[in-house]
C-alpha cells in the first residue's frame, strides 16, 4: 500500500481525532490572521495613527498573540497524540519503522495545516471586520471599514505558520523516537497514579503550598507601600515565586490530600457520584498539576492585564476631569472672547471663578508618621499650594465651612493620594510674600477631600493639593505679593450638552494659550488608551480562549478513557443522572478551581498598584471577572454536554 493511502485511511478512520486538533488549528489561524490583517488595514491605520502607539501597540501585540498560537497548537498536538498513542504503537508491531510513522504522520500534519490555514484565513479575513469596527467604536472614530485582502498578512501568516509547522514537525518526531512501544500502549493512563496513603511531608508540602499563596497575597497588599520602595523588584519576585509556586503545591499535594481525606472519611461507603468525581480528580492530579498550574498562572496573568488595561481606558474621563475640571477652564482673564462668543450663539452656561493665592508649605507636616521617611518624595518637599476662599469653594458645596485659620485641603487625588495619603488634624506652617516681606501663619487642617476644582495647568498636574481658607485668612494673605504665576481660575460647564459641538469649535477659534477643553482631554485618552486596552482585550480572549480550550480538550480526552468505566456502570443498573451527577462534581472541580484560584490571583495584583492606572476599579474588575466566569461557564457547560454524550454512547 502507498503512503498517500495509508495517509487517506489513517485520516478517515482517525477523524473522530483529527477534529479536535484541526478545530485547534483553525482556531490559531483565525485569531492571528484577523488580528495582522486589522495591523494592515489602510482604513484603521488612517484612523488611529494620531494616537501615535498604534504600529507599536500592533507589533507588541503579535508577537505576544503568536507565543499564545504556538503554545496552544503544541499542546493540541502533544495531546493528538497522546490520544492516537495505541495506533501509532500498532504501527510498529506490524514492521513499521519509527522513520517511515514519522513521514506518515508528517503528511497528515502538512494536510491538515494547509486545509487549516485556508479555512482560518477565510474566517480571519471575515472576522477582521468585526474587529476593526470593536476598535473603532473603542477609539470613538467614526469610519468606513471596507474587506480588503492584505497580502502582506498572507505573506506574514504563511511564514509563521510555516515556521509552526516546523516546530510541531520536530515535536512530533522527538515525541515518536523517544518512547518505547510499551510505553505507547500506557500512554494515555500516565495521569493516573493511584494513591494509597499520603506521608506526613506530603501533608507539609501541601499546607506550605497554601502558605506560600496567602503570604503572595499579602506581600501583594503591601507592595507599593512606602517602607518598601527601596525593594520594589526584589519584592515582586518574591510575590511571583511564591505565588506561582504555592500554586503548583496545591494542585500537586493539597487537592489529592483533601480528596483523600474525604474519601477516607466515608469508610468506604462511597457513592457513584464519588467514584466518578472524587476518586479521578485525586489519581489524575499529579500528571495534571503542571498544566493546572500554568494555566491558572495564565488566566490571572491575562486578566490582571486585561483588568488594567480597562481600569486605565475606563477613568479617561475621570483623569481628563482631574486635569482640567469643567467643560472649560480659563485662567486670568485671559481668552474672554470665548465666554462672550457663547453668550452671541445663545449657549447657556454655568461660570465659577476662583480666586487664587500661593504659600509655600513643607509636605512633611502633613505625613502620617509612618510616611515620614527619607523614602518617601515629599518628605522635606518645600512646594507651592495654592488657596481659595471659603466663599468661592461653597459655590460647588455650600455646606462647607471653615473659622479662623481652620482649612479644608481638597483637589488632592489620584495615584499620589492612594500612595502618599495627607493626614487631616495636622498643623502646617505656611509662608507668603517676596524676599522683602514675609508672613508665616499656621493652618489647621480640619478636613482632607478629594474632588478636583482646580486645573492640573495650575497646580503643575492633575491632583495637586489645594488649601481652602476663610475668606478674612484669603484677604490677609492676598496683601502680601506672590511669585505665583496664577490668580484666577473661570470653570465653565455648559447646561445643554447638545452645544458641545459649536462650543468647541468656539473655543478653538478664541483661545490662543495651551489650555485644552475637558474634551479635547478626554479624547485625548481616548485615543491614547485605546489601542492597549483592544490589544489587551484581544490577547486577553486568546488567553482565554486558549486555557479554556486545553480544559475542554483534557476532558474530553479522560472522557474517552474512562468510557469502558462508563459502560460498566450503565450495565450494572446505574442510570444516566446518577452517573451525570459525579460528571457535575467533576466539572465543576476542572473548571472552578483553576479560574477561582486565576481570579484571586489577578484580583490581588490589580488590588496592589490599580491606583497608577486610573480612578476607577470596581467597576472595570467586575465587568472583567464577569466575561472570564461567562466563557469558563460555557467550556463547562460544552464539557458536560460532551460527557453525557460518551456516557449515552456508552450502552
Amino acid at each position: 500500500m502507498s503512503l498517500s493511502k495509508l495517509v487517506l485511511r489513517s485520516m478517515k478512520k482517525n477523524m473522530k481525532h483529527y477534529y479536535l486538533y484541526f478545530f485547534a488549528l483553525i482556531f490559531s489561524v483565525t485569531l492571528y490572521f484577523s488580528f495582522v490583517t486589522l495591523q494592515n488595514n489602510a482604513e484603521v491605520l488612517a484612523t488611529v495613527d494620531k494616537s501615535g502607539t498604534a504600529k507599536a501597540g500592533f507589533a507588541a501585540a503579535t508577537y505576544m498573540l503568536y507565543f499564545i498560537v504556538l503554545f496552544f497548537v503544541l499542546y493540541a498536538n502533544h495531546l493528538f497524540m497522546k490520544r492516537r498513542s495505541k495506533e501509532i504503537g500498532l504501527y510498529q508491531l506490524i514492521g513499521m519503522t519509527k522513520g517511515l510513522i514519522v513521514r506518515l504522520l508528517a503528511v497528515e500534519s502538512i494536510l491538515l495545516f494547509v486545509g487549516a490555514i485556508v479555512l482560518g484565513m477565510l474566517s480571519g479575513f471575515f472576522s477582521s471586520r468585526l474587529f476593526a469596527m470593536i476598535l473603532l467604536r473603542v477609539l470613538e472614530k467614526e469610519a468606513l471599514v471596507t474587506m480588503t485582502f492584505s497580502t502582506e498578512a498572507l505573506q506574514q501568516s504563511i511564514v509563521v505558520f510555516a515556521i509552526l509547522l516546523a516546530i510541531v514537525l520536530v515535536q512530533m518526531a522527538w515525541m515518536i523516537y523517544r518512547v518505547t512501544l510499551l510505553s505507547l500502549f500506557s500512554a494515555s493512563k500516565q495521569a493516573d497514579e493511584r494513591v494509597k496513603r499520603f506521608s506526613p511531608l506530603q501533608m507539609v508540602i501541601g499546607f506550605l503550598g497554601l502558605v506560600f499563596i496567602a503570604y503572595g497575597y499579602y506581600a501583594s497588599t503591601k507592595l507599593f507601600d512606602i517602607n518598601s520602595q527601596g525593594n520594589l523588584a526584589l519584592n515582586m519576585i518574591i510575590i511571583l515565586a511564591t505565588t506561582i509556586g504555592g500554586t503548583f503545591l496545591v494542585f500537586r499535594f493539597s487537592v489529592a490530600f483533601i480528596m483523600n481525606s474525604i474519601r477516607l472519611k466515608k469508610n468506604g461507603h462511597l457513592t457513584v457520584r464519588d467514584v466518578l468525581a472524587l476518586t479521578p480528580i485525586m489519581h489524575r492530579m499529579k500528571g495534571n498539576a503542571k498544566s493546572l498550574t500554568l494555566i491558572t498562572v495564565l488566566t490571572g496573568v491575562s486578566l490582571g492585564v486585561t483588568t488594567l488595561a480597562y481600569i486605565a481606558y475606563y477613568s479617561s474621563e475621570s483623569s481628563a476631569y482631574s486635569h482640567v475640571p469643567g467643560d472649560y477652564v480659563l485662567l486670568e482673564d485671559r481668552d474672554q472672547e470665548f465666554i462672550k462668543k457663547l453668550e452671541d450663539n445663545n449657549i447657556t452656561f454655568d461660570k465659577i471663578d476662583y480666586r487664587l493665592q500661593s504659600v509655600s508649605a513643607s509636605f512633611t507636616q502633613l505625613l502620617s508618621e509612618s510616611q515620614q521617611n527619607k523614602d518617601n518624595p515629599l518628605f522635606g518637599l518645600e512646594g507651592i499650594i495654592y488657596t481659595i476662599p471659603l466663599s468661592d469653594y461653597q459655590q460647588i458645596v455650600p455646606e462647607a465651612s471653615v473659622s479662623d485659620n481652620d482649612v479644608i485641603l481638597t483637589n488632592y487625588g489620584g495615584y499620589m493620594a492612594e500612595m502618599f495619603p495627607l493626614e487631616k488634624d495636622r498643623d502646617v506652617v505656611v509662608t507668603t510674600g517676596g524676599p522683602e516681606e514675609t508672613m508665616e501663619e499656621t493652618l489647621h487642617v480640619k478636613d482632607v477631600q478629594h474632588e478636583s476644582i482646580i486645573s492640573g495647568t495650575v497646580t503643575s498636574g492633575p491632583g495637586g493639593p489645594i488649601f481652602v481658607v476663610p475668606d478674612a485668612l484669603f484677604k490677609k494673605l492676598a496683601t502680601h505679593s506672590s511669585t505665583s504665576q496664577w490668580h484666577k481660575q473661570t470653570s465653565i460647564n455648559l447646561k445643554n450638552k447638545s452645544d458641545l459641538a459649536l462650543a468647541e469649535s468656539l473655543y478653538m477659534q478664541s483661545i490662543y494659550s495651551y489650555l485644552q477643553s475637558y474634551e479635547e482631554e478626554r479624547k485625548g485618552n481616548i485615543e491614547s488608551l485605546g489601542i492597549t486596552i483592544f490589544t489587551a482585550a484581544f490577547l486577553g480572549l486568546a488567553f482565554l480562549m486558549t486555557t479554556g480550550s486545553i480544559l475542554y480538550f483534557k476532558q474530553m480526552s479522560e472522557a474517552e478513557e474512562e468510557r469502558v468505566s462508563y459502560t460498566i456502570l450503565r450495565k450494572i443498573g446505574f442510570a444516566e443522572k446518577d452517573i451525570m451527577k459525579g460528571i457535575y462534581m467533576k466539572q465543576a472541580f476542572n473548571f472552578g478551581v483553576p479560574l477561582i484560584i486565576g481570579l484571586l490571583h489577578s484580583y490581588f495584583a490589580v488590588k496592589s498598584g490599580w491606583f497608577l492606572f486610573g480612578s476607577e476599579l470596581t467597576a472595570p474588575l467586575w465587568i472583567a471577572m464577569s466575561c472570564y466566569i461567562a466563557l469558563y461557564a460555557i467550556f463547562a457547560v460544552l464539557s458536560v454536554g460532551y460527557y453525557k454524550k460518551v456516557i449515552r454512547e456508552s450502552l
